[in-house]
């Protein structure tokens, strides 16, 4: 798996500036994390970030083992949501077949919006067409469907995996946690799948009061949803957040996170 690996900026939660050059805390195992952020639709930079990170593992990570991990928002705003969620699904296919090889999939607040809206709930239906929905019924072709139509004529295997997604994952042994928008660093592990799809609380964005949280000792959030095109990674003693939406939809380049175990995080990238 492959890539253009970009600077990160470093910024600390509390403490003791962390060098650039100081890498995560080693982990259990020798699994190589590739995270990828919201994608919104752009099929066509999704197709070329999968290559691009299986070229940079087999490369530089032969007889490791990988997990590729997309971190929810396949669809809306971009205008080929139903070619984001074809790419995963045959991703995740290929992968059935690959000992070495995990494929992820987690919920976003937009597939968890357009389930809603499609099963009636009128309220996120209006939210959800406001917010990317129309660009997604296009791309299957149903945007001229009445919208009680539309449940019986998207695809079957595409809604049995849009409702299947979880909205976390977590590596206990490598101390990793990947989720959508952000846990609640009071409440975790207690939290809920509300806050997992839409949280940007301040006390997630300033991961001081983590700290305070023995349940989140020594791990790592990876997130998306809230577009960053800087691609910060924020660290420090006891606690690290990372957000790898950098705005794919809104002109800002589709990123991933790869994630070593003793190594920095670096970063693969496929620019608008």
């Amino acid at each position: 798996m492959a890539g253009n690996v970009s600077e990160i900026r470093i910024h600390t939660c509390s403490g003791t500036q962390k060098r650039k050059d100081d890498p995560l805390a080693a982990t259990g195992t020798d699994t190589v994390y590739y995270a990828i952020g919201d994608v919104h639709g752009v099929a066509d930079r999704l197709k070329l970030l999968h290559g691009q990170i299986l070229s940079d593992h087999q490369a530089n990570h032969p007889g490791q083992a990988a997990a590729i991990i997309h971190l929810g928002d396949y669809l809306d705003r971009g205008e080929d949501s139903k070619g984001v969620v074809d790419l995963i699904m045959a991703l995740e296919a290929e992968a059935e077949n690959q000992p070495l090889l995990s494929v992820k999939s987690l919920m976003g607040n937009h597939e968890e919006m357009m389930l809603a809206g499609l099963d009636g709930d009128a309220a996120y239906l209006e939210v959800w067409l406001k917010n990317g929905g129309r660009e997604t019924l296009d791309s299957y072709r149903l945007g001229d469907q009445d919208y009680d139509e539309i449940m019986l004529d998207m695809p079957r295997d595409h809604l049995d995996w849009l409702k299947s997604l979880p909205d976390i994952l977590v590596y206990e042994e490598d101390r990793l946690i990947f989720v959508h928008a952000g846990i609640d660093p009071v409440s975790f592990p207690d939290d809920t799948a509300q806050v997992h799809l839409w949280t940007r609380s301040s006390r997630f964005f300033n991961p001081s009061s983590w700290l305070k949280n023995s349940a989140l000792d020594g791990y790592t959030v990876v997130h998306g949803h809230t577009p960053d095109k800087k691609g910060e990674d924020v660290q420090a003693d006891g606690c690290r957040r990372i957000n790898v939406d950098t705005g794919a939809v809104f002109g800002g380049p589709l990123t991933a996170v790869k994630l070593v175990s003793g190594q920095e995080p670096s970063f693969l990238s496929i620019p608008s």
